[in-house]
């Protein structure tokens, strides 16, 4: 059974970072002119992806929060989920307001070691939140070529 109040309050973080990421993201004529990849998928899928990825992670999140075995271990789930929102936030903003897809791409670097500590971390008492994690890394991995390629195609920047 998933806990009522750990799902709300989980669900919450991810709208919560949605938002907070979402506020930072402009798709404006700067973003538009940027070469990208051509596997770049087109600007309307980034909204339903993430909704996926934070939907999948709120359920890890919770699972973790119902078979974590100590105080402790629900501690650190928090703080690596806080730190994680953080740094997805700041990808956005990096990338976007800053207008610097050269400095986002060392950030995207931590964003993706913080989903595999959450991911490594759930593992040891919960296998299915764990794997819950997976697409969230898979999208940030991809996302993080996408990144490169930008730079790629397109520095220097500043």
């Amino acid at each position: 059974m998933i806990p009522r109040r750990p799902l709300l309050i989980a669900a919450g973080a991810a709208l919560a970072t949605a938002i907070a990421g979402g506020a930072m993201t402009r798709i404006d004529a700067w973003y538009g002119g940027l070469e990208k990849s051509a596997l770049n998928p087109p600007d309307w899928a980034f909204a339903p992806g993430w909704t996926i990825i934070f939907a999948l992670a709120a359920l890890a999140a919770t699972i973790g929060w119902r078979d974590a075995k100590t105080q402790r271990d629900r501690f650190l789930l928090v703080i690596f989920f806080f730190i994680n929102a953080v740094l997805n936030i700041a990808w956005s903003a990096v990338f976007f307001t800053l207008r610097r897809p050269d400095w986002a791409l060392a950030e995207v670097a931590t964003l993706w070691i913080s989903v595999a500590v959450i991911a490594v971390f759930l593992a040891r008492f919960s296998r299915a939140a764990s794997l819950l994690m997976l697409p969230y890394l898979g999208w940030v991995s991809f996302a993080a070529w996408l990144n490169y390629k930008v730079v790629q195609l397109n520095g220097p920047f500043g």
